[in-house]
């Protein structure tokens, strides 16, 4: 029963999101909740975890190393020549390369998790790449726009450390301490996990509503083709490399999932509200079809 509702994922996504968009008010109040639900699923994360799993991941760092230069050499390339093939307006060619010179997202983490990729190897990436864009994004908004942007780097290492950081430790703790006793509840997780990225899903369409009706044919396709360079890149770059299946697919998620919430706040306070509508796509894209192959690579393929 729990593996069935678990393999349904993407449904239950598309399904919550059409809902979602079709009566945001239903959704819209539950905005606070948020870091609770990434939070809970960190949680889970963190119970399906040992602390060795990190150190062996830090023992033979290539893979983290490969990610992050994937994230930030890939992803805002793909965007700008997107943009410049596509011959975006200036302000929706902004929000793609915003979207592109920002970190990995937190969803990416639970994407990773459902997909039965490196959980801990997620992580470390997430929480790499967002200490490095304290750096990264200006420097790339700079190249690729010929304009700073200043990221707000203590709300960003704190929300990492909030949503992320403390509830897997928690969970790790858990996990070493009361391990064997809780061996039937951790069953549970994934599924308590798929109810909440699903319900995060919604929500971001339902905050995102106003700008989703705006949005174009060409900025869809624009969205949907940076998505797909990245999780591809991330997958066979990698492959390239010799790393095995469970590695690829982590990096795989990992490139092609960015924080879009960012990219829209950098876009608001920098350009104009157009610019923030590739942020806004991006922020359900990446979620849907990280759904999809969640659901795909969960079955083992």
């Amino acid at each position: 029963m729990i593996n069935s509702a678990t393999k349904l994922f993407p449904l239950w996504a598309i399904l919550l999101s059409t809902l979602a968009y079709l009566a945001p008010t239903l959704f819209t109040p539950l905005k606070p909740s948020l870091f609770f639900l990434l939070g809970l699923v960190m949680f889970g994360m963190g119970m399906s975890l040992k602390a060795n799993d990190f150190l062996l991941i830090f023992k033979s760092p290539k893979p983290i190393l490969l990610g992050l230069l994937l994230q930030f050499l890939c992803m805002p390339f793909f965007a700008w020549g997107l943009s410049t093939w596509l011959q975006l307006p200036l302000a929706l060619a902004s929000g793609m390369v915003l979207v592109g010179a920002s970190p990995g997202g937190t969803a990416s983490n639970v994407i990773c998790y459902l997909a039965k990729g490196n959980v801990a190897l997620s992580i470390a990436i997430t929480t790499f790449s967002t200490v490095l864009a304290v750096i990264a994004t200006p420097a790339l908004s700079l190249l690729y726009l010929g304009k700073q942007v200043d990221v707000p780097a203590m709300k960003m290492l704190m929300d990492i450390v909030k949503i992320i950081i403390l509830p897997v430790t928690a969970g790790i703790i858990v996990n070493q301490l009361f391990g064997r006793l809780l061996g039937a509840a951790r069953q549970i997780f994934p599924l308590i996990s798929v109810f909440a990225i699903v319900l995060i899903i919604a929500i971001i369409v339902a905050l995102n509503h106003s700008r989703l009706d705006s949005i174009g044919i060409l900025l869809v396709s624009a969205v949907a083709l940076h998505n797909a360079l990245g999780l591809l890149a991330g997958y066979w770059l990698p492959r390239a490399f010799g790393m095995d299946q469970r590695t690829c697919k982590t990096l795989a998620i990992e490139v092609g999932m960015q924080n879009s919430g960012l990219a829209v706040a950098l876009a608001v306070k920098y350009f104009s509200p157009a610019a923030a509508l590739p942020g806004a796509l991006f922020s359900l894209w990446h979620n849907l079809t990280g759904s999809l192959l969640a659901s795909f690579w969960s079955r083992g393929k």
